[in-house]
Parts: structure tokens; C-alpha cells; sequence
């Protein structure tokens, strides 16, 4: 736990930074003054509200034992093993199979699935699904995974606008430097979460096969989302890539730019690693 604060922390100083290099360099000192502003306030924003955020972008919808009783119950089982409260509950309605799990600590954490991944796993998948997803919450990758989601996004934004509120030759700056400020601080957003997603993915598949007891279903359901994810886009994550690497399996087409937001390890080795579990 104290690992990922340590990370969560180190992102944030990052994004500050990131924030404050452009301000820099699209308009000089007081350009820099107003960005490191605008991420501080971004961070804090993003650590208090950017769960809700990204519910909202896939229009999540809540659910609880009267609306969705077996997957709602499969969570609080897993839940009660895993020894975390009970997160809230939602269901999106897209036919790609996938999930992922949001919030910024275990009290407020919350799991969500498509309908896709309902119907295409069996019982046992499911809960070798969601086990993976409360693995996350109890080692605290959340936090960090939503906040970078929503910073890159962020990041994004404040590089397109760049031209608007200093990218001219008026402010002291070329324009090609603004463009160039415009194609890297995205990329630089990735490469942040990049660098904590691999790791994430192994140690949640192992944390959900020991919570759920059955690293062979996990891998199961894995095997069987590679094989559909492919062919059913997800438009909500191909509009917002920043957001793929919360999901259990890799949801963009891997078309143009968005390829470089792939950030999930090989199935194939996720899959072999879980079955060496079993063994």
C-alpha cells in the first residue's frame, strides 16, 4: 500500500510539473505560474471527484441485489473474502466484454461491468472477473489508475488550447513548438500511467486468483474476451483512450495514435501465469 502512495504521489508531482513545463513554455513565467494553478487544482478535483467522472462517461448504472442479484451477489462474496466493504455496483450497457474498478480508497471504491461480459461468462468466470477487480481496490491501484485517466485527458486539453494563450510569435513563442507541445504533453501523460499499468495487471490477476481461489477461471475468462473484444468496440474508451487502461482487458482497436494507450501485458502471458497458479 504504501508503494502505490508512494506512486500516487509521484504521479501528481509529475502532472504538476508536466502542467507547469507548458505553461512555461507556451507563455512564459506567468504562463507557468497559471498552469502549475490549474494542476494543483486539477489533482485535487481529480482525487476527490474523477470516480464519479469516469462512471458518468460510460453511463454506469448502479445496481444492487434486486436489479442484477447474481452479480450482485457474487461481488459481496468476493468482497466479504477479500476482507474489503462492499463497493458499489454497476452495469453498462455495452455488448464488449469488459471491467473495471474506480474510487480513490477501498470505503469508496466501486466495480463495473458491460453487459457483453455478463452474458458471454460463465458464473465462475464472472467471479474470477471481479475478484481481479477487487484485487485492484484492496492494493489501492484505483486511485492512481482513475487520476491518471483523468489527468491525461486533462493534459490533453490544456496542449490543444496551448495556441489560444501564448502559442504565437507575439507571446516569444513559434508556433511549431506549440504544435510540438501539443503532440508530446499527451504522450507524456501516457507514458506516466504506461509505466504503472503492467505491473498492475500481474499483481491483480494473482490478488483476484487467490480471492476467488481459482486461477484457472480467470484465466478462462480472459481467454474468452481476447477472442470477442476484438470484433465489438467500445466507443466511449476509442473516445477517450486514456481511459482503456482501467479496463481487465485492452478495449481499443489499437488503430492510429490510440495503440500507443495499450498499456495491458500480453493475455498470452497472463494467462500462462495463471494456469502455472492452478498448478
Amino acid at each position: 500500500m504504501l508503494g502505490n502512495w508512494f506512486k500516487t504521489s509521484l504521479l501528481m508531482a509529475a502532472i504538476v510539473a508536466l502542467f507547469g513545463a507548458v505553461g512555461m513554455l507556451l507563455g512564459g513565467a506567468s504562463g507557468m505560474l497559471l498552469a502549475l494553478l490549474l494542476g494543483g487544482a486539477m489533482n485535487l478535483w481529480a482525487y476527490w471527484f474523477s470516480d464519479k467522472m469516469v462512471l458518468k462517461m460510460y453511463n454506469a448504472q448502479e445496481v444492487d441485489a434486486t436489479s442484477a442479484p447474481q452479480f450482485y451477489n457474487a461481488v459481496r462474496d468476493l468482497a466479504q473474502r477479500a476482507g474489503l466493504p462492499m463497493p458499489r455496483v454497476y452495469v453498462i450497457e455495452e455488448a464488449q466484454p469488459n471491467a473495471f474498478a474506480t474510487g480513490r480508497d477501498p470505503e469508496h471504491a466501486a466495480v463495473a461491468a458491460t453487459t457483453g461480459i455478463l452474458q458471454l461468462l460463465t458464473e465462475r468466470e464472472l467471479r474470477g472477473v471481479m475478484a481481479h477487480e477487487l484485487a485492484h481496490v484492496k492494493h489501492r491501484d484505483t486511485l492512481i489508475s482513475t487520476i491518471s485517466a483523468t489527468i491525461a485527458g486533462a493534459i490533453s486539453s490544456i496542449a490543444q488550447f496551448g495556441l489560444f494563450f501564448g502559442g504565437g510569435r507575439d507571446r516569444g513563442v513559434h508556433p511549431a513548438v506549440a504544435v510540438l507541445i501539443m503532440i508530446v504533453a499527451p504522450i507524456a501523460a501516457m507514458l506516466i500511467q504506461f509505466a504503472i499499468s503492467r505491473s498492475r495487471e500481474y499483481g491483480a490477476d494473482r490478488g483476484g486468483a487467490e480471492i476467488c481461489g481459482d486461477p484457472a477461471a480467470l484465466a478462462a475468462a480472459l481467454q474468452k474476451m481476447e477472442r470477442h473484444v476484438r470484433g465489438l468496440p467500445l466507443d466511449t474508451a476509442e473516445m477517450h483512450p486514456e481511459t482503456a487502461q482501467m479496463m481487465i482487458v485492452n478495449p481499443l482497436s489499437g488503430g492510429g495514435l490510440k495503440g500507443l494507450f495499450s498499456t495491458h501485458p500480453a493475455t498470452e502471458e497472463r494467462v500462462a501465469r495463471l494456469l502455472a497458479m492452478a498448478r
